[in-house]
Protein backbone atom coordinates (compact mmCIF):
# COMPACT_ATOMS: atom_id res chain seq x y z
CA UNK A 1 0.00 0.00 0.00
CA UNK A 2 1.39 3.25 -0.52
CA UNK A 3 2.36 5.98 2.03
CA UNK A 4 -0.12 8.86 0.50
CA UNK A 5 -0.57 11.91 2.50
CA UNK A 6 -3.50 14.39 1.89
CA UNK A 7 -2.74 17.78 0.55
CA UNK A 8 -4.62 21.18 -0.09
CA UNK A 9 -2.65 22.86 -3.07
CA UNK A 10 -3.47 26.86 -3.32
CA UNK A 11 -2.01 29.43 -5.59
CA UNK A 12 -2.03 33.11 -6.52
CA UNK A 13 -0.59 33.53 -9.53
CA UNK A 14 -0.28 37.29 -11.29
CA UNK A 15 0.07 36.37 -14.46
CA UNK A 16 -3.16 35.05 -16.32
CA UNK A 17 -0.37 32.98 -18.64
CA UNK A 18 1.31 31.13 -15.83
CA UNK A 19 -1.61 30.39 -13.79
CA UNK A 20 -3.37 28.42 -16.80
CA UNK A 21 0.46 26.67 -16.88
CA UNK A 22 -0.10 26.00 -13.35
CA UNK A 23 -3.55 25.06 -13.27
CA UNK A 24 -2.69 22.77 -16.21
CA UNK A 25 0.18 21.02 -14.05
CA UNK A 26 -1.95 20.69 -11.38
CA UNK A 27 -4.78 18.50 -12.54
CA UNK A 28 -2.29 15.80 -12.82
CA UNK A 29 -1.54 15.92 -9.23
CA UNK A 30 -4.85 15.96 -7.88
CA UNK A 31 -8.82 17.10 -7.44
CA UNK A 32 -9.53 20.57 -8.91
CA UNK A 33 -12.08 22.12 -5.94
CA UNK A 34 -12.31 25.39 -6.87
CA UNK A 35 -10.80 28.53 -8.52
CA UNK A 36 -6.43 27.92 -7.61
CA UNK A 37 -7.40 25.17 -4.86
CA UNK A 38 -6.50 21.11 -5.49
CA UNK A 39 -6.66 18.54 -3.15
CA UNK A 40 -4.08 16.32 -3.85
CA UNK A 41 -3.31 12.54 -2.63
CA UNK A 42 0.54 12.51 -2.82
CA UNK A 43 3.37 10.07 -1.61
CA UNK A 44 6.28 12.13 -0.85
CA UNK A 45 8.27 11.34 -3.78
CA UNK A 46 5.06 13.04 -6.04
CA UNK A 47 5.07 16.17 -3.59
CA UNK A 48 8.55 16.85 -3.91
CA UNK A 49 8.22 16.47 -7.60
CA UNK A 50 4.96 18.45 -7.58
CA UNK A 51 6.51 21.03 -5.44
CA UNK A 52 9.67 21.05 -8.09
CA UNK A 53 7.59 21.74 -10.99
CA UNK A 54 5.99 24.29 -9.56
CA UNK A 55 9.08 25.97 -8.52
CA UNK A 56 9.94 25.74 -12.41
CA UNK A 57 6.74 27.78 -13.45
CA UNK A 58 6.08 30.57 -10.44
CA UNK A 59 7.89 33.89 -10.02
CA UNK A 60 9.26 34.35 -6.72
CA UNK A 61 8.61 37.41 -6.18
CA UNK A 62 5.15 37.79 -8.09
CA UNK A 63 3.66 34.50 -7.35
CA UNK A 64 2.41 32.43 -4.01
CA UNK A 65 1.36 28.60 -3.93
CA UNK A 66 0.32 27.05 -0.33
CA UNK A 67 0.47 23.26 -0.01
CA UNK A 68 -0.91 22.41 3.13
CA UNK A 69 -0.19 18.93 4.82
CA UNK A 70 -3.45 17.42 6.29
CA UNK A 71 -1.53 14.23 7.56
CA UNK A 72 -2.32 10.13 6.13
CA UNK A 73 -4.90 10.11 3.23
CA UNK A 74 -6.22 6.75 4.49
CA UNK A 75 -6.89 8.39 7.77
CA UNK A 76 -7.57 12.16 7.39
CA UNK A 77 -11.69 12.75 7.15
CA UNK A 78 -11.93 16.28 6.09
CA UNK A 79 -14.99 17.84 7.21
CA UNK A 80 -15.74 20.82 5.17
CA UNK A 81 -18.54 23.41 5.56
CA UNK A 82 -19.91 25.23 2.14
CA UNK A 83 -21.47 27.57 1.95
CA UNK A 84 -23.32 28.87 -1.34
CA UNK A 85 -22.88 25.91 -3.88
CA UNK A 86 -22.92 22.36 -3.01
CA UNK A 87 -19.72 20.29 -2.13
CA UNK A 88 -19.02 17.14 -3.24
CA UNK A 89 -16.27 15.59 -1.30
CA UNK A 90 -13.29 13.76 -2.96
CA UNK A 91 -13.71 10.13 -3.55
CA UNK A 92 -10.40 7.85 -4.36
CA UNK A 93 -10.12 7.80 -8.03
CA UNK A 94 -6.89 6.95 -10.30
CA UNK A 95 -5.27 10.21 -12.12
CA UNK A 96 -4.01 9.42 -15.59
CA UNK A 97 -0.87 12.01 -16.31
Amino acid sequence: MLDERLYIVTYDISDDRRWRRVFRLMKGYGRWLQLSVFQCRLTARRRVEMARRLEELIHNGEDHVLILDLGPADKVDPRVESLGKTFDSVKRAAIVI
